[in-house]
């Protein structure tokens, strides 16, 4: 009797503990929660405040031809291009893109399709030619919740593409150039050009600034024609943002990096989304299908999640975060092309990423090159795979009805 007992008990036991081993991960599962939001300049956490501040003056810093600025660039600091209403957001900032096409290939402008507003010397300046016969401007994108962005799995990106049925997204994979060799769903940029915010820092930090590192060690060019000497005549070293201990990647590109990946994601107005207009907006703009490509939610990974070639392990400030970006960070052909090829290959030449609205009250030029300045002219302008929602906002929908949408919008 007493080994009948034992043995039950021992088996009740191991019951137990298979019960337990089962209901523990459910236990310890962890619901995701909001990511902070705030123009307010403060941390979301993954950095300390003093930290992020620290970071936030390498972004906010002024660069000088002695700092290695240019020969070839657009801008003095990265808030040039980022900063409505704080450092990292958004601007009315545009930049020229540039190439041409005979029907069948998009061939880029000589030395790049990017046609840099600025240089160090006045007696070279890029400039179109006339066989550019494509060409486009491009306006800032909010860097702000970003860290979030680069932390989303990509069954994000593959599910949103399955539910979207005829609407699908197109997705492409970039390199992450702090992993050579590695790959990974492109969600930066107008063109999906970057899938890591160090690779977006560093591609900035050249082509914006004309400042060269580690990873992007090669300058500019005038139309393909080397003017590195105007550096090199200043005593500039061939890569102004090197290598140091600790920083492999360049200390101030890993700066930028760590400010984009602290930014809380833009916050709504909440007094005007509260409103009954802004309520029936959000109705209206679910119901005739604006969001089936300006998704409302996405779930960051969980803490601890290896992206980039093991360059990026989510923390548990960005770990399984609810964002509410209103995009799907793909590429779709809404009519609104620039005509220009970067890293998807020829058949993204009409493609563009579908634009967060989050954060869109602070713009008022809209669309990728700023040509819109209603909310209204802006959704006007969305054709091809947009058609079937535009014509439901066309005809479906009052003027009332309209009117609220817009409220909606104005919210973001």
């Amino acid at each position: 009797m007493k080994r009948t007992k034992w043995t039950r008990r021992r088996v009740i036991s191991h019951g137990l503990l298979l019960t337990l081993l089962v209901a523990v991960p459910l236990l310890y599962a962890v619901t995701p929660t909001e990511a902070p939001a705030g123009f307010d300049n403060l941390t979301n956490g993954f950095e300390d405040q003093p930290t992020m501040d620290a970071d936030r003056a390498s972004f906010d810093q002024v660069e000088q031809i002695s700092d290695g600025l240019g020969p070839m660039y657009n801008a003095q600091a990265c808030r040039e291009c980022h900063q409505n209403p704080v450092s990292g957001a958004i601007s009315q900032i545009t930049e020229l893109r540039a190439g041409s096409f005979d029907g069948f290939t998009f061939t880029p402008h000589p030395g790049g399709s990017l046609i840099f507003s600025r240089s160090i010397d006045a007696n070279f300046q890029v400039r179109a030619f006339g066989t550019d016969n494509n060409a486009s401007f491009r306006t800032s994108l909010n860097t702000a919740g970003d860290g979030f962005v680069e932390a989303l799995p990509d069954s994000f990106f593959t599910n949103t593409q399955y539910n979207q049925g005829q609407f699908g997204g197109t997705i492409i994979t970039v390199p992450v150039n702090e992993s050579p060799g590695v790959n990974r769903i492109g969600r930066f940029g107008w063109k999906n050009q970057h899938a890591s915010l160090l690779s977006f820092s560093a591609d900035a930090y050249l082509n914006e600034m004309g400042i060269t590192s580690p990873m992007q060690p090669t300058e500019n060019t005038d139309s393909g024609t080397d003017v590195s000497f105007m550096n090199a005549k200043n005593g500039v070293p061939a890569i102004q943002d090197p290598a140091i201990a600790g920083h492999p990647f360049g200390h101030d590109v890993e700066a930028f990096t760590r400010f984009m990946r602290s930014l809380k994601v833009p916050p709504r107005d909440t007094g005007l989304a509260g409103t009954p207009d802004a309520q029936a907006g959000a109705y209206y703009f679910h119901a005739i299908g604006c969001d089936i490509c300006h998704i409302q939610t996405a779930t960051s990974a969980p803490t601890g999640t290896s992206f980039n070639g093991g360059k990026f392990i989510v923390p548990a400030a960005l770990g399984s975060k609810n964002i509410h970006p209103f995009g799907d960070f793909m590429l779709h052909d809404v009519g609104t092309g620039d005509g220009i090829v970067q890293n998807g290959g020829q058949g993204t030449i009409n493609l563009m990423r579908t634009a967060p609205l989050w954060g869109v009250r602070t713009r008022n030029r809209l669309m990728h090159d700023g040509e819109n300045i209603t909310r209204n002219n802006a959704i006007l302008r969305h054709t091809n795979q947009a058609e079937p929602v535009i014509q439901n906002y066309i005809y479906g929908l009052s003027t009332t009805q309209k009117n609220q949408l817009i409220t909606f919008l104005n919210s973001l």
